[in-house]
């Protein structure tokens, strides 16, 4: 179609005004004036989509604007000159629709660039000098602020450091690196400052190969075909067969040319971008951004979902999930005294104890409270000396733990394991989990019911807790301490079971929501980068919603299909009507406009009805 969106709209207005123009000279008399008023802006129409046909060509594809094109022409050269322009405004009017249902918001690398530092701050000699990224070199020492991003990799110089690194692992938790342990660029640095030791420039890094890997699987991405064309060459054969035959069989070139009018595929060239962007509109009225026609048409056609764990099929906060008690002391006890020194602490974890034991008895207000960056906390509750944190911050302390037991293998198999001492005896432990949304499983009913082959898991978490999600959900396979590279891999690998849909909200998921066929953000709490390099975007934070735009997806292509084979079928009809002369082109061009509006008519009903589906049976109704 028509090239550029802005040269679409200008020649759509120069259509509409010569058509009004040449309607006004006409009733005043003046013919070369309608002529030229008609003539001009349909021969420009025909020009643009003769240059898009050829381009269509050069790439190997072929579209039914050869109709357009030849019914153009064609009523031209015969004198037939209202007829043209008709043509030429169902043809202009259809492609600014499509110019509208199909542009697209994507953004990601550019959403990627601007997470990405643009200086460092560099000590040497005793100064800090904030240089730029690109100038960092290896052995640099650099100072990591609370609440930036790691700009390069390298080993802790000096810390310890307490990182958010769920953005590339996955892993719900913060995380804590010693002096000498390394650290990967694109990092939250959610603790206090350390020293970084660089072990690799910022183009070497972990965060540009992510960069790069979005950059490498966008270019992958196989284009998508407008729906119509997948009609073309059948149509256009029909079309000039029968154009043929009624000339030959009468010797009137006007029915030949009759045919052409009412044969011009407005059907075609409507009715999917008119549906496909009222199904767009109708998901994001339910908080899901679809980006552009051929998202949606890829999302209503998806038949393998596969899932990021963190944040995407869990709610990506720690909940306490076991309170294991030794030595005498009681769970209750356990909690209380924990959640009450917790207060003090913004750890991810200490907000999790913090919570549960709220619900308890009332909490005591500690004192002398000192924290252990990475490690945990120590203070006073009611004159007992308590202690909550990891393993190594008892031990340090002196605090035997046991080594062996069946509360050694919880907290081992637990995603995170808090260890409280009283008064330097060890009370016991608190297990903590990242949970299960609570609309995962009905999501999951729903998709499976839908049709969807395969339920996949790719995660960079631990393979034990992934495991059990995995099975707890009923997903058909699990995959988990993937790197963003093993995640494309994985996503490649799949397609060989169906059309691929990625869903995930972290940076690390960014690469393979790009290399899917259709990606899908969790964007309400995830990663910029995750939701500009999908093409769907959860904006609120349930992924239930992804149910429903599935549904209102395939909905909306179903009455797309409804509204071009009803469409041709009309058409076909007057054909037949114009091969024998019961139609004159410019009758024809009027019933073509009649034929269109019923065809908008329909497609405007995915605006209204149709289930918005929480329900595996909602679903099913939308499968086709």
């Amino acid at each position: 179609m028509l090239a550029h969106s802005r040269l679409r709209a200008a020649i759509l207005g120069l259509v509409v005004f010569g058509l009004i123009a040449g309607l006004l000279a006409d009733g005043l008399g003046y013919p070369r004036l309608t002529m030229l008023a008609w003539v001009g802006p349909a021969a420009m129409v025909a020009l643009v989509v003769a240059i898009d046909f050829v381009g269509g060509l050069w790439r190997g594809t072929l579209g039914v604007d050869l109709i357009a094109l030849l019914a153009i022409a064609a009523s031209i050269m015969l004198g037939q000159h209202l007829a043209g322009i008709i043509i030429a405004a169902m043809v202009a009017g259809g492609a600014a629709l499509e110019e509208y249902a199909g542009a697209r918001a994507r953004r990601e690398l550019a959403a990627l660039v601007s997470r990405t530092p643009i200086t460092a701050h560099r000590t040497r000699n005793g100064a800090i000098n904030d240089i730029a990224i690109d100038a960092v070199e290896i052995g640099d020492q650099l100072i990591i602020k609370p609440g930036e991003i790691v700009p390069v990799d390298g080993l802790v110089a000096q810390g310890p450091a307490i990182l958010d690194e769920s953005a590339l692992t996955g892993e719900p938790l913060p995380v804590t690196r010693n002096v000498d342990q390394s650290v990967r660029s694109g990092v939250l640095n959610s603790g206090g400052p350390f020293v970084l030791r660089g072990t690799a420039t910022a183009a070497d890094s972990t965060f540009a190969a992510i960069v790069r890997l979005v950059q490498t699987a966008e270019r992958e991405r196989p284009p998508m075909a407008r729906l119509a064309d997948r009609w073309a060459l059948g149509f256009l054969l029909v079309t000039l067969v029968s154009c043929g035959a009624a000339w030959a069989w009468s010797g009137d070139p006007m029915r030949a040319l009759a045919i052409l009018v009412v044969a011009t595929p407005c059907p075609l060239i409507l009715a999917t971008p008119v549906a496909l962007i009222c199904g767009i509109s109708r998901a994001a009225g339910r908080g899901v951004i679809i980006k552009g026609g051929g998202a949606l048409e890829r999302l209503s056609r998806a038949t393998v979902a596969l899932f990021d764990k963190t944040g995407t099929l869990t709610t990506g906060l720690p909940r306490v999930t076991a309170i294991e008690a030794l030595n005498g002391f009681t769970a209750d006890q356990l909690l209380h005294d924990a959640a009450s020194l917790e207060q003090l602490s913004q750890h991810a974890v200490a907000v999790a104890i913090t919570a549960a034991g709220a619900t308890g008895a009332a909490l005591t207000m500690p004192t002398d409270v000192t924290e252990n960056p990475g490690s945990g906390l120590s203070g006073l509750i009611d004159d007992r000396c308590v202690m909550v944190g990891g393993a190594s911050l008892l031990t340090y302390r002196g605090i035997a733990l046991p080594n062996e037991g069946p509360v050694v293998a919880l907290a081992q198999a637990a995603a995170a394991a808090a260890w409280v001492a009283i008064d330097r005896q060890v009370a016991g432990v608190i297990l903590l989990t990242d949970t299960e949304r609570p609309e995962a499983m009905v999501t999951l009913r729903a998709l499976r019911t839908a049709g969807f082959k395969r339920l996949v898991m790719l995660t960079g978490d631990r393979a034990g807790p992934a495991q059990r999600i995995g099975q707890h959900l009923g997903l058909d396979a699990v995959f988990a301490d993937l790197s963003p590279a093993d995640k494309i891999a994985r996503v490649r690998a799949e397609r060989d079971n169906g059309i691929t849909m990625m869903i995930g909200d972290g940076i690390n998921d960014a690469p393979a929501l790009a290399a899917s066929d259709i990606g899908v953000a969790m964007g309400a709490r995830g990663a910029a980068a995750a939701a500009e390099a999908a093409d769907v975007v959860l904006m609120v934070d349930r992924i239930d919603r992804l149910a429903e735009a599935i549904a209102i997806a395939r909905r909306a292509r179903r009455i797309a299909l409804q509204s071009i084979t009803a469409g041709m079928g009309l058409s076909f009809i007057a054909m037949g009507f114009a091969a024998f002369g019961y139609l004159s082109p410019v009758i024809g061009a009027l019933l073509q406009e009649v034929i269109d509006v019923m065809v908008i008519l329909n497609a405007l009903r995915v605006l209204r009805g149709g289930p918005v589906m929480v329900s595996p049976e909602a679903l099913a109704l939308e499968v086709g």
